[in-house]
């Protein structure tokens, strides 16, 4: 992996899109980390349900979707996406994001989010232009609250029955962040 094909590289991770390619280490990674993941995320675990996911994170521009690399190795350690990008006066996008089991604990996650904050926060042609980042959390979500607590997000409240997981309607913890704010670094 050289450094031209990373979007970000940082000190440990690199950033860089999804790609077909991807398709076998992702899924195997995926299938590892059930134990971790559930009942909170579902990434595809399967080809066929990776490639249509990777082919919606690479095209336009409503959603960008960055695989956290081990510098070094190149290998899989995680994802962010931004999801649900609106442009215009408001700017902003969702965050969604997990690490694969053997690199959970690390930092390489908190590593990568600081990362994707750059990137999405910066002008666009440099990075994607955005304003406020919001994550969705469960409120039994620990781990995922830690990670944006420690990024500098904040919280901003709770909204019962706000996504469908793992067949019912789930409450949410919504956690923001915006360009001006002070960020963990």
């Amino acid at each position: 992996m050289t450094f031209s094909s990373y979007v970000r590289e940082g000190e440990r991770v690199g950033l860089r899109p999804y790609r077909i390619a991807d398709g076998p280490e992702f899924t195997a990674r995926v299938r590892e980390s059930r134990d971790l993941h559930r009942p909170w995320l579902f990434p595809p675990g399967t080809i066929e349900e990776y490639e249509p996911y990777a082919a919606r994170l690479t095209e336009g521009d409503a959603r960008a979707g960055f695989l956290v690399c081990e510098l070094g190795t190149g290998a899989l350690a995680g994802f962010v996406n931004v999801n649900n990008i609106v442009r215009g006066a408001f700017r902003c996008g969702a965050l969604g994001y997990g690490a694969f089991a053997h690199a959970a604990g690390r930092g390489l996650l908190r590593e990568a989010l600081g990362m994707v904050l750059d990137h999405a926060f910066a002008p666009t042609g440099e990075g994607l232009g955005l304003h406020r980042l919001e994550a969705n959390v469960q409120p039994g979500n620990t781990a995922s609250i830690a990670l944006v607590r420690g990024a500098g997000f904040r919280l901003e409240g709770l909204s019962p029955d706000f996504l469908h997981v793992d067949g019912a309607w789930r409450d949410h913890e919504r956690w923001a962040v915006t360009a001006e704010m002070p960020r963990a670094r």
